[in-house]
């Protein structure tokens, strides 16, 4: 998990040079295409071409793309729907050549040339575009997720639940369990709200309050807690994530996010209980705590998307 006062993710030095060798590539292959006698340029790949007109035709195509990848060079995760765009051409590109090679349509010798034009920038391409998402979630706002790091007790005077009560005054009380779930539309995060659910009672037994901590407005909040009882529990909006980041809540990478292991784990979640819309940082971690108004008195901070937190042996912990 990257720290909470990691800054908002930023373009990589190597972004730039990469695209503009991309359009630099694909400029000069298009004009040899274009310019260069058929029978010279139609050598590289082996087919063989009825229409030279046709052949020219693609060169000019791939010149496009070179002109689109040196404007995307520009500001990279800015201008990601071009890289989109480029990496999906690479990808259907080798596609179309495979099924044309099997059916002896094409010559397998033309596959050299889809390493060059294709294969080599799968990778390049695709981490441009798992940045800009990451930067598109993290929010638009150069503001959001990167004032300075609160201290729990001030947050806790910030975070409010639905009525308007902070989150201290609930403190002041007795201790809270609160589940910091990533947000609404996550498949883990509807698991553990409805295990939040089937275990409120051992948690209220147990001498907890049960509440929930989210990055939804109050109104989107209420409408995913109702679905399993639970719009009555106080439930804290933090879209600015100034009470996550004070608990030491960070923002997820790849592996944590995306990996076989966290996609394994999601089917049985999501065939019961579903997805839904992304609201807030989809990038955002979470975990559950028993907090007191001396602080944090147990943790279960997620290792990764699909780790859930054993909420009773949590209230048993005090």
């Amino acid at each position: 998990m990257r720290s909470p006062d990691v800054p908002r993710p930023a373009v990589s030095p190597w972004m730039r040079p990469v695209l503009i060798a991309a359009g630099v590539y694909n400029l000069l292959w298009g004009a040899a295409v274009v310019f260069l006698p058929v029978g010279w340029t139609i050598g590289w790949t082996g087919v063989e071409v009825g229409n030279p007109a046709f052949w020219r035709c693609v060169g000019m195509i791939v010149g496009v793309y070179g002109v689109g990848y040196l404007c995307a060079a520009r500001d990279p995760l800015r201008h990601w729907p071009i890289v989109l765009v480029g990496l999906l051409g690479k990808v259907f590109g080798p596609i179309g050549f495979l099924i044309g090679a099997v059916r002896g349509e094409l010559p397998w010798a033309m596959g050299g040339h889809n390493l060059t034009n294709d294969l080599i920038w799968w990778v390049p391409f695709a981490v441009i575009l798992y940045r800009a998402f990451d930067r598109h979630a993290y929010g638009q706002d150069a503001e959001v997720g990167e004032a300075e790091l609160l201290p729990l007790a001030e947050a806790a005077e910030v975070t409010l639940d639905q009525q308007g009560e902070p989150l201290s005054e609930r403190l002041a009380v007795g201790p809270v369990l609160l589940l910091a779930v990533r947000h609404a539309g996550c498949t883990f995060c509807r698991a553990e709200l409805a295990d939040l659910a089937a275990k409120r009672a051992d948690l209220e037994a147990a001498g907890v309050t049960p509440a929930i901590l989210t990055m939804s407005e109050p109104a989107e909040a209420a409408a995913a807690l109702a679905r399993d009882g639970l719009d009555d529990l106080p439930c804290y909006s933090d879209p600015d994530r100034f009470l996550y980041r004070a608990l030491g809540l960070g923002r997820g990478d790849a592996r944590e996010l995306f990996s076989p292991v966290v996609w394994a784990k999601g089917l049985a979640p999501f065939l019961r209980h579903g997805v839904g819309p992304m609201e807030g940082d989809g990038f955002q971690m979470g975990g559950a705590f028993v907090l007191s108004k001396e602080g944090v008195l147990a943790a279960h901070i997620a290792r990764n998307a699909a780790d859930a937190p054993d909420l009773l042996t949590l209230a048993s912990s005090i």
